[in-house]
């Protein structure tokens, strides 16, 4: 993709008044979007029956092409790959998708094209129990299917849970960020993007400076739903943005897959109820997934030996695991006292801690070693 092709791709996203659909339209008629800028005053020459409002969307071209080098520049600072839609590097599956972005900005390592891909999505404020799945989820397949991508969205909860499980176990997982790729949010979350950027990487549809935006965490659903073979739903309550995933998902004819809970919990109505509609499939376990995926199983080979079950701990890290040996769970208060440390100090190690894998954090501000 030559720079020019990638600056004018850009600026057909920007156009204010350009919908995606119709600038789908004139990229695939006319074949790139070059061609749409350079012929956008011979438009109906090649779209004889396109309309007024498409033709006025490129009357004033300007301000698009001016942001759109102003964020290519910012990408070629920032090592940020731009992935236009007719890239060979653009997740296949997502182009299979009637509203998939023209352009995708991607900071991170992990090849998009993989044979096994996986969305984890659910509930911002994930249980245990929840907890307790994708840690088991996760670790299982990441024996049965080393070389599958988990793909979530960032978020707290189920979203987090499983970008930091995946971590652990050596997957690479993608974040899909509402935002463009010059913040982060929560912010919370920075130490587990930049350990996804190694291992994985953070994907957007929109450029830098782009505001938050309720409406803009909706739509890039559709490219965690859009990207990835499955999508499987760990927790979610009656409504919530993990079923328009699933329901994206659906419309996109991929599989969807949901772990059922008690009827009486509030964060297992969303699942129970679409696995009752048949709006997803009942598993248990990632072999039952696999087994619906009809992915062969491969074994992850394991080094013989682990030099240490503690690796690269700080002096204050390693005061934190040795003062959870020996209880089954601890409040933070007190191993605050135990390790003569301040309070906040210990709360941003036990952060750091959890993204290691070594500890989980409990109800009631409760903590316990993982191993």
């Amino acid at each position: 993709m030559t720079e020019q092709e990638t600056i004018h791709t850009i600026a057909l996203s920007q156009l204010s008044k350009m919908s995606l659909m119709n600038a789908h339209v004139l990229y695939e008629n006319m074949g790139s979007a070059s061609a749409v800028f350079e012929q956008r005053s011979h438009i109906r020459d090649y779209i004889p029956d396109a309309s007024d409002l498409l033709l006025a969307a490129l009357s004033d071209v300007d301000e698009a092409l001016k942001r759109a080098e102003q964020e290519y520049a910012y990408t070629q600072r920032k090592n940020i790959q731009c992935v236009c839609f007719n890239d060979t590097d653009y997740p296949s599956l997502l182009r299979q998708c009637p509203d998939a972005p023209l352009v995708l900005y991607y900071f991170g390592n992990a090849q998009l094209n993989r044979q096994q891909i996986v969305s984890i999505v659910g509930t911002r404020k994930c249980t245990e129990y929840g907890k307790d799945l994708i840690r088991n989820f996760v670790k299982e397949l990441s024996l049965s299917c080393p070389d599958a991508l988990i793909v979530s969205g960032l978020a707290y909860g189920v979203d987090i849970h499983a970008h930091q499980q995946a971590l652990q176990e050596g997957m690479d997982t993608v974040g899909v960020l509402a935002h463009g790729l010059d913040t982060i949010y929560p912010q919370r979350h920075r130490s587990t993007a930049a350990a996804m950027s190694r291992q994985g990487g953070l994907l957007t549809e929109y450029i830098s400076q782009t505001p938050l935006h309720k409406g803009n965490f909706v739509r890039r659903n559709r490219i965690v739903a859009g990207m990835a073979h499955a999508t499987v739903v760990i927790e979610s309550a009656d409504k919530g943005g993990a079923l328009i995933t699933a329901g994206l998902a659906s419309d996109y004819d991929r599989e969807v897959c949901a772990f059922p809970g008690r009827i009486y919990d509030q964060y297992s109505q969303g699942t129970n109820k679409i696995i009752a509609r048949s709006q997803a499939h009942l598993i248990r376990s990632a072999e039952d997934f696999m087994n619906i995926m009809g992915w062969e199983h491969k074994e992850k080979h394991l080094q013989a030996a682990e030099p240490s079950l503690f690796p690269q701990l700080s002096p204050d890290e390693q005061a934190i695991v040795d003062c959870l040996k020996d209880e089954d769970s601890m409040q933070i208060n007190r191993i605050s006292v135990l390790t003569n440390q301040p309070f906040h100090q210990v709360s941003a190690l036990l952060f750091e801690l959890e993204l290691k894998g070594l500890v989980a954090v409990l109800g009631g501000a409760r903590y316990r070693l993982l191993r």
